[in-house]
């Protein structure tokens, strides 16, 4: 057992959460049972990812996806349903959205990145004027390859708009529903933009820009992170840890 406040402490540190603008609220989010021995990790909250935390004896919860996102609203409906039921259990919730985006060791970019053997990485994709993912250099292979390895990675089917060179050589990534920042892949010239989920302009943005582009979905375009986070809190503390899936193909 340990203080769930030293890990929230670490976490906040570590991820550098206080000098990051976020429209979420990173951080502990809902306070429950000071003394900790189990952490669930998980993406997004939700109450099937609470009620199977609660089965699994987690007196903590860590998501990528929190409750809290910059404004205050009513506590009524969906909201309170969730916020009651951690109440009632006594559990913590912890969320951490940009930060673990954006963070060049367990952030899910740089995750993203590993998978491909990338290197000379450089910060990408312009957020509210903060790069959140990254861009660097892959030995040359053929898009079916690349598009292999993610979904291995990712446990997901990827969608692949094939429009621009068959062999990859440079490559972008920002996971999540980051489609918007395809114009800047395309400034770069990048043969391969990696993200999680796509929409309508996308198809015409990639032919234009002659660029390729997969896209893992939101959801599991960002379990790296929260696992590679998990991995390292698994290893600082003496508590019992694991990751919840709660599949989402979007």
């Amino acid at each position: 057992m340990v203080n769930c406040e030293d890990v929230i402490r670490f976490l906040d540190t570590y991820l550098n959460s206080a000098q990051i603008t976020d429209a979420s609220r990173n951080g502990l989010q809902v306070a429950g049972t000071p003394r900790v021995g189990k952490i669930v990790f998980g993406v997004s909250a939700s109450l099937e990812l609470f009620r199977k935390a609660k089965v699994a004896g987690a007196d903590l919860i860590v998501v990528h996806h929190g409750l809290l996102w910059g404004q205050e609203q009513p506590i009524t409906g969906l909201f309170r349903d969730r916020i009651a039921f951690l109440l009632k259990n006594d559990i913590n919730l912890a969320g951490y959205h940009l930060p673990l985006d954006m963070h060049p060791v367990v952030g899910h970019n740089a995750c993203l990145m590993r998978a491909l053997r990338a290197e000379r990485l450089k910060p990408f994709g312009e957020y509210h004027g903060t790069p959140i993912g990254f861009c660097g250099m892959v030995q040359p292979a053929p898009l079916e390859d690349l598009v292999s390895v993610l979904e291995a990675y990712c446990g997901a089917k990827a969608q692949v708009l094939a429009y621009g060179p068959k062999r990859v050589e440079t490559v972008g990534v920002v996971s999540g529903g980051a489609y918007s920042l395809l114009p800047q892949a395309i400034g770069q010239k990048l043969d391969l933009y990696v993200t999680g989920a796509l929409d309508e302009p996308a198809q015409e943005w990639c032919r234009e820009g002659r660029i390729n582009c997969v896209a893992l979905g939101h959801y599991n375009s960002e379990k790296p992170g929260v696992l590679a986070l998990m991995d390292l809190v698994s290893k600082r503390f003496d508590v019992q840890t694991e990751f919840i899936d709660v599949a989402n193909p979007l």
